[in-house]
């Protein structure tokens, strides 16, 4: 730029001076509108996180409401079932208990009953000593003796 033009802005400038005000009037106002939109974003983050934790304490009490429900109603289930309440029902239904000599036992041809299940640990291999490798049969004594008779040279 030469002399000529620097001139020509100052008279510019000069003569509107409200242009720079416009500028800086221009300028706030650009940051106010972003300082406003950086507020809205925090509020809005932040009035969503609320809504989350409130919706899971929601939830969280809910659960711990159908935990007590459930375990009140195994609670009755558990009474209603006991052996003595059975039997008291069925006394007041006109049950009795039985006599030996009412017993009778019927044979279902064909019926297999089913094998008993064998738990017993002889289905698994038994490890020998033989199939266990030597560094594992060696005592923590063994192992000193040997290794101060290999340091002494005696073998």
């Amino acid at each position: 730029m030469n002399l000529q033009n620097v001139n020509h802005l100052i008279h510019a400038y000069r003569i509107a001076p409200w242009r720079v005000q416009r500028q800086w009037f221009g300028s706030a106002l650009l940051a106010v509108v972003v300082l406003a939109m950086v507020a809205a974003l925090y509020l809005n983050v932040t009035s969503r996180t609320a809504i989350a934790g409130r919706e899971i304490q929601d939830l969280t009490a809910a659960i711990t409401l159908s935990q007590q429900v459930s375990s009140d109603l195994q609670t009755q289930l558990a009474s209603l079932t006991s052996a003595d309440a059975m039997e008291s029902r069925a006394l007041e239904l006109g049950f009795r208990p039985t006599e030996p000599d009412e017993v009778e036992y019927l044979v279902v041809p064909g019926y297999v009953p089913p094998a008993p299940v064998d738990l017993s640990s002889t289905t698994l291999p038994q490890l020998s000593a033989l199939t266990i490798p030597p560094e594992f049969n060696q005592s923590l004594l063994d192992w000193l003796d040997e290794t101060i008779s290999s340091s002494r040279g005696i073998q």
